[in-house]
């Protein structure tokens, strides 16, 4: 039988519904959530309660706001796959590695680690190869701390349960406490850094490329081997990567 209107479980409705605004929306509290909906205070607070007790949903510190949860994060579509969305960004990737004259690379988050959406070679003899497709762990890539870095700490805790994280490399962070300091660093001068994080000699920065929200955000990173990007040469790049972004107003 087909499906039909009547027989719709309104808790069940309102709760996908309300995790439908956390693609749009960072944060809600119960009066923006039950505002949205078109529902009372009582039931939005019972929806997001459940949500969070079924790990969809996160409160922050205050205990006033909602974000997506570690559940609904991992269920989301990262940006940047489908061929409008590369058509659109081709001439971004384009002129970023032109610019820079390294390997560039879109990366998407999903969880705790990003995935590498498209790239473009450097011409370079000893460079780094673009790996659409491939999946790294976020808090050791530039991509990936710079995505992380648009998330309320709340919603950062809930995707590192635990003060240690795993070590990529000897130089990965493998604190927390470190890791939600470095997020704030890279807030304040908007661009990310990992040095040999990853993969050993291999340096990266990275900025915003697009996106509102935590589900449409890209990273543009540039990556090349560790003697071409000392932090003085990383930092010059994230001035390139942004002028090539900025062709996203353009298009």
């Amino acid at each position: 039988m087909g499906s039909h209107r009547g027989y719709t479980i309104e808790s069940l409705d309102t709760g996908l519904r309300l995790m439908q605004l956390f693609l749009t929306h960072d944060t809600l509290t119960v009066s923006e959530a039950a505002e949205l909906l078109s529902v009372g205070r009582s039931t939005a607070h019972r929806v997001l309660s459940t949500l969070e007790g079924r790990g969809f949903a996160t409160r922050d510190f205050s205990g006033r706001g909602y974000s997506a949860g570690p559940e609904l994060v991992r269920l989301g579509s990262p940006a940047g796959f489908g061929p409008a969305v590369r058509e659109r960004l081709a001439a971004v990737l384009d002129d970023a590695a032109l610019r820079t004259g390294e390997t560039v690379q879109c990366t998407a988050l999903i969880g705790d680690r990003i995935i590498v959406t498209d790239g473009r070679e450097s011409a370079q003899p000893l460079r780094v190869m673009p790996e659409p497709g491939s999946t790294h762990p976020a808090h050791a890539t530039s991509g990936g701390k710079l995505l992380l870095s648009r998330m309320a700490p709340e919603q950062v805790c809930s995707l590192y349960p635990h003060e240690e994280l795993p070590a990529a490399t000897p130089s990965t962070v493998t604190s927390r406490c470190a890791l939600l300091a470095e997020l704030q660093e890279i807030r304040s001068v908007g661009y990310a850094l990992s040095r040999g994080e990853s993969v050993r000699g291999m340096n990266t920065v990275a900025v915003l490329l697009t996106g509102s929200s935590r589900r449409d955000r890209l990273a543009l990173m540039a990556s090349a081997p560790a003697d071409r990007g000392d932090d003085a040469a990383l930092v010059r790049r994230a001035g390139e990567l942004r002028l090539s972004a900025a062709l996203l107003d353009e298009v």
